[in-house]
């Protein structure tokens, strides 16, 4: 009786020549507008950051701290504006895109108001805290004919997209499961005021870009329930659970993410995609160090380098592929209506791990805590 488990039967891999997979953001050929940048709090360094490597034109900054607004200006844009009412920015008829960055509370009557005044917007994730709330922005924006995108870098991080071009092209056939199992040290957040009052913080906070990158690979498979757990162990510096997980049920596939946001050693995370004619294999330490995709097919098998990484490629991605959808008078892939699918994922895991109960997808429309 073999002890092998079957491993002595498993077929040696052929290594093959990759396909050509174009995964980088695409940046518009033509149309380069007056951008405003509303909120100059710490991740506006970041879309500020690429948008100067991109040579986009960021024409005012605005922040109720004209010093924040000053220093970023000083810094990135030193030809802008600073103001502190954003009112004063979409008032500027020079202004076409606006870019939205405050907490998703405060961000709506902003981005209404810039809808309302024709601007562009590319909202900050998660775009907002209740469904309806979001229809509305959405229904608002088609009738005053602008585009309104959502900032959901993670589609643009090396790895993601790459994965999600190559399930797109049909290269592994159907998706029959994912696996994010991420293990990363988060504790620098201990004692941040911010941060340590979002008690999901792991699944909502972190994880709104995994459960928008998983409805992006499942494609038009419909998910038809969540089930979550949050966990916080006595050791843990920080207050908000640190270990959590969630598993999406299709009718024929299955989604399954794993977290530790308390891995002091040995980080590592890893993304697997089995489809009916092959697997997608992506790891690396962190979310920024994803080097290259391991293919798996039937005619053989292929290392694939990655160029870039999520902090780069993410922020430009999801201004590029806006004004690239302004541009070709498209709707953007990042549309606020796509982004709707990975929200309604997340809202029904945080009920799941509040009640310790399968969740059916579309039942939880909103949040009343996080």
């Amino acid at each position: 009786m073999s002890d092998d488990y079957g491993l002595s039967s498993v077929k040696e891999t052929v290594a093959i020549a990759p396909p050509s997979i174009d995964y980088l953001p695409k940046m518009p050929t033509t149309y380069r507008p007056k951008i405003g940048l509303i909120g100059a709090g710490g991740v506006s360094e970041f879309h500020l950051k690429a948008y100067r490597e991109c040579g986009f034109d960021v024409a005012v900054i605005a922040d109720r701290n004209i010093e924040k607004a000053q220093a970023r200006r000083d810094e990135f844009f030193p030809q802008a504006d600073a103001v502190n009412d954003y009112r004063e920015l979409i008032g500027r008829d020079e202004i076409e895109v606006v870019d939205v960055t405050p907490h998703p509370v405060d961000r709506v009557p902003i981005v209404k108001a810039a809808i309302a005044a024709g601007k562009h917007v590319l909202s900050q994730k998660p775009f907002v805290l209740d469904l309806d709330v979001g229809d509305e922005l959405i229904a608002q924006a088609a009738r005053q004919n602008v585009r309104l995108a959502v900032n959901q870098n993670g589609r643009w991080a090396p790895h993601f997209s790459y994965m999600q071009q190559a399930v797109a092209s049909g290269l592994i056939g159907e998706v029959t499961s994912i696996d994010f199992s991420l293990q990363w040290d988060q504790t620098w957040i201990t004692g941040n005021e911010a941060f340590e009052k979002i008690h999901h913080l792991v699944l909502f906070d972190f994880g709104i870009h995994w459960f928008d990158i998983a409805g992006c690979l499942m494609g038009d498979q419909k998910a038809e329930s969540v089930f979550a757990t949050a966990t916080r162990f006595e050791q843990q510096t920080f207050e908000p659970p640190a270990i959590a997980s969630a598993i999406i049920q299709y009718p024929s596939a299955q989604v399954r993410m794993s977290f530790n946001a308390h891995t002091r050693l040995g980080e590592e995370d890893v993304t697997t995609i089995v489809g009916t004619k092959g697997t997608l294999r992506c790891r690396g330490r962190g979310l920024n160090e994803q080097s290259e995709m391991q293919v798996f097919l039937e005619n053989g098998c292929y290392v694939a380098p990655l160029s870039g990484c999520w902090t780069e490629n993410g922020f430009q991605g999801t201004m590029a592929e806006l004004l690239c959808a302004i541009q070709d008078n498209r709707t953007p892939w990042n549309s606020a209506a796509n982004n709707t699918k990975g929200l309604e994922l997340c809202f029904a895991a945080l009920e799941s791990a509040n009640t310790n109960q399968v969740v059916p997808v579309g039942a939880v429309r909103g949040l009343l805590s996080f």
